[in-house]
């Protein structure tokens, strides 16, 4: 199945890495699974041949970096900070704007790879709306009562 046609949900995907305690192998490959467009689609290569080594050693850190690093190169760590048991994250694609300028991404869990993670989900969730048409489109259904007529006035 392509990640095209995967069905993603960002909420409930979101959800279950909050509920989480810990980094699983589990857990990792459903995100993996679930929200990652450019992983499937670049086969074995170096890069993706490293992310499985340091799931298979469970270097959980290194593998959500290493994720984002893969899913969104545009995209970088702007600041990690840990405070009152929890870690929390920012991804920015301007880093070196002031705070109050940039539009980051955050997420916070107490698990570090976790945090992470979390704030993966969201910058795919934006990607994934920003890339919608800002107009939805919709299928006409041709009433069979319908004539069209010109009514062009070229007087």
């Amino acid at each position: 199945m392509t990640a095209a046609l995967r069905q993603y949900d960002p909420p409930s995907l979101g959800k279950r890495l909050g509920n989480a305690h810990a980094m699983t192998r589990v857990l990792m490959l459903e995100v993996i699974d679930h929200a990652c467009r450019r992983f499937p689609s670049l086969g074995q290569s170096a890069r993706t041949a490293r992310l499985m080594r340091l799931i298979d050693a469970e270097a959980w850190t290194d593998a959500a970096l290493a994720l984002i690093g893969i899913e969104l190169p545009l995209w970088q760590v702007r600041r990690i900070a840990y405070d009152e048991g929890e870690w929390h994250c920012a991804l920015s694609r301007e880093r070196e704007l002031p705070d109050w300028l940039d539009a980051a991404v955050e997420g916070c869990h107490s698990d570090l790879a976790i945090a992470l993670l979390s704030a993966f989900v969201e910058v795919q969730a934006l990607e994934v709306e920003s890339s919608r048409p800002s107009v939805p489109s919709v299928r006409q259904t041709l009433d069979p009562l319908y004539v069209p007529a010109a009514c062009e006035n070229f007087g």
